[in-house]
């Protein structure tokens, strides 16, 4: 495979909203120690909502079909983490809108623009233990495998790679963003809720570019 369709897209949403659904109440145990508490609850609804709306939606170019599912993220959860994805999928899609297909590059640009998109919007950069910190090493890793020519697979491969290693590296930060920030040295050592999320939204691609490999 080494292109994504609109079809790609809704599938990948699929394997998103299946994992926020699998994990709901272990992301909502990781933001009771160091948030609201809710997170669970608010991102099984986000992406349930978004697939819904691919089901639903007719379109055919893939960038499109990101703008709508950041809409509708945004419309269905309005919280903190609900605005940051919602901005992300909005200002990718918005980067590759023309794009009839993902290839490796389009994708590398989608997360890149994914991620700082929620940097500028959150007014945050990595090390502050945040979802930053998963997604900024996926997208760095995804960008190194384009330059070199690697295949989908092999850069969304290094991408999940980058992502877990983001996840192991920020569980010994101190936060130092957001309701998590008020914990000081106590969060050090603990898991962030937000950057398991973004290790799950990378998975979901992983997730379906293998399946459609195979």
């Amino acid at each position: 495979m080494q292109e994504l369709t609109a079809e790609d897209i809704r599938l990948i949403i699929h394997e998103i909203k299946v994992m926020m659904d699998d994990q709901k109440e272990t992301l909502t145990e990781l933001d009771s120690v160091m948030g609201d508490g809710d997170l669970g609850i608010t991102m099984n609804r986000a992406f349930s909502a978004a697939y819904d709306e691919v089901v639903r939606s007719e379109e055919k170019i893939p960038g499109k079909l990101m703008i709508r599912i950041g809409m509708v993220i945004a419309k269905t959860a309005p919280s903190t983490m609900g605005t940051l994805l919602a901005t992300g999928f909005m200002k990718g899609g918005k980067a590759n809108e023309q794009a009839g297909e993902f290839g490796p590059e389009e994708l590398t640009i989608f997360f890149e623009v994914f991620v700082k998109s929620i940097m500028e919007r959150g007014k945050s950069v990595p090390g502050n233990k945040t979802i930053i910190d998963t997604l900024f090493p996926a997208a760095l890793a995804m960008r190194t495998a384009t330059n070199d020519h690697q295949s989908l697979i092999k850069g969304i491969t290094a991408a999940r790679a980058a992502a877990r290693e983001g996840l192991a590296a920020s569980t010994l930060m101190k936060a130092q963003h957001g309701r998590a920030a008020y914990y000081q040295d106590d969060s050090i050592g603990k898991q962030d809720g937000g950057a398991t999320v973004g290790t799950f939204i990378i998975e979901g691609f992983y997730r379906h570019i293998v399946k459609a490999e195979n």
